[in-house]
């Protein structure tokens, strides 16, 4: 493995004041002159308090708490700090580990055995913290379902977890890929009850109690009065202030009402627990022991901050949003908070630090691969498609001879040529990408690399795309969608929760795009899409479509020189049923016909050309094990019996249709599965059936698929 080297060009950024470099009162002024740019005395309000050394050095509020009565933002004032609460959700599920209440280790199956019953590995409680879990965010499952959160009033954890219970598979597998899933968190509320016997919000109560955060509670109800609360504001762009009212109830993952001072009690705790060795807080700011990654830990973003160490974190929803960066080996601690959606606090908490900060020289260490080996005349076939360790596929494309990076739908943005083989993001210098054959590599300042690795793309043809052609189902979802080809051989998708039709464009035969939905194509043994996996955002990847089976007879075919049909016909006793098989003139005169059955009743559904005859289709009581068996029948062209065979069990199964397979055939029909056999009492329910058989008409396997008529 390559190690980071640090640069010989040293890259001189934020060149800050020394505290010795200006007064106390001075940096005050600054930081105060630097809120007034953000907000004003009759705008939604802005709380910002600093913590150094030990002791309050700042503590400020601006703005207005309620823009109806005029209610100032003050000290009393409670606003929502959003996801910034993850903190406080992770360091109780902390407390009780190091009670010996629980382990991070344990799977969470262990406290909610309705999660994930199908998912072998290991769900670990440590994977919800870190969001590595694989649990797919709420917020992007209600989008997906087009039921965005801030639209579901009274909702809770409650109904989000319903909607968990409700997926079955995980969107990646546990501890191998960084995720963002306010999911986890929710789940964790769960896990604290069931360890402490009490309501998520009663257990957090008492503990921000001991905090000494008297004025700090998460939502208990949606319309519940919250003493001094803060409402949300936003202009949209406009100018016009319009109130976002907060409808849901969600809590452990956010949703925590808190005072400025509260949130400065925290601060000094956290920031004297490294001379008072309080092992809790300080065991808190660092990385999950036997974590895969090391850049998330409670609650707390740990990849850095203005060049320097710092857990952070920030928070949004609604109007709110806050944001907290602690610089331990500075002493110092900077929270921000606000009702006002028209700014940022963690650009406010940024600004803030770097009055505070001393001026320092940032070393950016790439990973050594970024100059190892270059080679000044290598030629580089750059465009392409490229597919990331998590499965995301990104294009490199040449417009008007510039290289740009395209993922999805999103704006694309410009590759700037620094070498034969190096290239930067024009956003951002400091991100650099390099070419290595069939390799493109992302490099971060801070060492980090993502190897994409070029695709051999291989085109959808005709038959592609006639086979994406269908309806496709998420039970975990309870949706749809559907897909069908146009006269001009396009695509078009449109979902059953939504009203617009969308322009499908095939990247490849397996890789679709539809606006924001990235579509992965599934296919079975037989090379036949079968699933798509719909991802609209990485919180919530790999959503399970599977395809309907399309049971359709096709009871007639054409020739050359006029057509093969196949029909039911009365028994030749007058009682059951037999197969007619006839060949037709082009003018539909016969030209002879075949008859197939025995004593009972024999139905066709549909006839298959093969390359020496043809492959009848249907169902028979004649022959079998059961009340109806599958029943197949092989002729040469000219009508001639070669063979028969039926499959099923005691119950009804039918054939439907068939299609070729390499060595042999794929009948597609129904498979009926009861209780039991008394009739009187058995329960019964019908599915799609695939039998796959080989050229002789022997069974090879078969696989039961989705209800008839359920959803």
């Amino acid at each position: 493995m390559a190690k980071p080297i640090t640069l010989l060009v040293i890259l001189l950024v934020s060149f800050i004041p020394l505290f010795s470099q200006s007064s106390p009162e001075t940096d005050r002024e600054a930081i105060t002159k630097i809120l007034r740019n953000y907000t004003g005395e009759d705008s939604p309000g802005l709380a910002v308090g600093v913590v150094k050394d030990g002791q309050i050095f700042y503590e400020q509020y601006l703005g207005l708490a309620n823009l109806d009565h005029k209610i100032r933002f003050d000290a009393s004032t409670r606003s929502n700090i959003a996801s910034t609460a993850k903190q406080f959700t992770a360091l109780m599920v902390l407390s009780l580990s190091r009670e010996g209440q629980l382990s991070l280790e344990d799977d969470i199956r262990q406290y909610l055995p309705s999660l994930y019953p199908a998912v072998n590995e290991a769900i670990k409680i440590r994977h919800l913290i870190n969001h590595t879990s694989g649990i797919r965010d709420y917020v992007f499952l209600l989008e997906m379902m087009n039921k965005p959160f801030w639209r579901q009033v009274g909702m809770g954890n409650n109904d989000v977890i319903e909607l968990l219970e409700q997926q079955q598979e995980l969107a990646h597998a546990p501890g191998t890929t960084y995720a963002y899933s306010n999911s986890g968190y929710t789940v964790l509320t769960k896990i604290i009850e069931q360890v402490s016997g009490e309501k998520f919000n009663d257990y957090s109560k008492a503990f921000f109690e001991k905090l000494g955060m008297h004025e700090t509670a998460f939502i208990r109800r949606y319309m519940g009065v919250i003493p001094n609360r803060a409402d949300s504001y936003s202009d949209w762009g406009d100018g016009n202030w319009l109130s976002t009212p907060a409808v849901t109830k969600f809590n452990g993952d956010g949703f925590l009402y808190t005072t400025l001072k509260d949130q400065l009690i925290f601060e000094l705790a956290v920031q004297r627990a490294y001379q008072s060795n309080d092992e809790l807080l300080l065991q808190a700011q660092g990385p999950i022991p036997n974590s895969e990654i090391t850049t998330y830990g409670f609650g707390l973003e740990l990849d850095g901050r203005l060049g320097r160490r710092a857990p952070y974190h920030s928070g949004s929803t609604f109007g709110y949003h806050s944001h907290t960066t602690r610089f331990p080996q500075e002493n110092l601690s900077v929270f921000v908070m606000s009702n006002n959606g028209r700014i940022w606090s963690g650009e406010i908490a940024d600004e803030v630090a770097a009055v505070l900060l001393p001026e320092m020289e940032e070393e950016i260490a790439y990973d050594s691969r970024l100059y190892e080996g270059v080679n000044e005349d290598a030629q580089i076939d750059a465009p392409g498609q490229y597919l990331s360790p998590t499965g995301d596929l990104i294009r490199v494309v040449r417009e008007e001879g510039q290289l740009f990076w395209r993922m999805a739908n999103y704006n694309p943005y410009e590759l700037v040529r620094e070498g034969p083989q190096l290239f930067s993001a024009a956003y951002n210098e400091k991100f650099k990408i390099r070419f290595f054959g069939d390799e493109l590599v992302r490099f971060y300042p801070s060492g980090r690399t993502i190897t994409y690795r070029k695709q051999a793309v291989v085109p959808a043809s005709f038959t592609d795309l006639e086979g994406f052609v269908g309806t496709y189902r998420s039970s975990e979802l309870d949706m749809s969608f559907e897909l069908r080809m146009t006269a001009d051989k396009e695509l078009k998708l449109l979902f059953s929760n939504r009203d617009d039709e969308r322009d499908v464009e095939v990247l490849n035969r397996n890789e679709l795009l539809a606006s924001n939905f990235r579509m992965k194509v599934v296919r079975d043994r037989f090379d036949r899409a079968t699933d798509i996996l719909v991802t609209l955002n990485d919180r919530a990847r790999n959503n399970r479509f599977k395809k309907k089976t399309n049971l359709k007879f096709q009871p007639m075919i054409e020739t050359e020189n006029g057509s093969i049909q196949v029909t039911t016909i009365g028994g030749k006793h007058g009682d059951g049923s037999q197969i007619l098989l006839t060949k037709n003139y082009p003018n539909g005169n016969e030209v002879w016909f075949k008859q197939f059955g025995g004593n009972g009743y024999d139905k066709a559904s549909s006839i298959l050309a093969t390359e020496d005859g043809y492959l009848i289709i249907g169902s028979t009581s004649s022959y079998g094990n059961g009340n109806y068996d599958m029943f197949v029948i092989k002729t040469d062209k000219e009508g001639q019996q070669q063979w028969q065979n039926t499959y099923g069990g005691f119950f009804n199964e039918y054939g439907y249709s068939a299609e070729a397979t390499e060595g042999g055939y794929l009948i597609k029909g129904s498979v009926q599965q009861c209780t039991s056999r008394d009739v009187l009492t058995n329960e019964c329910t019908t599915n799609v059936w695939f039998v796959s058989i080989d050229e002789n008409g022997q069974e090879v396997g078969s696989e039961v698929l989705e209800e008839i008529g359920g959803k």
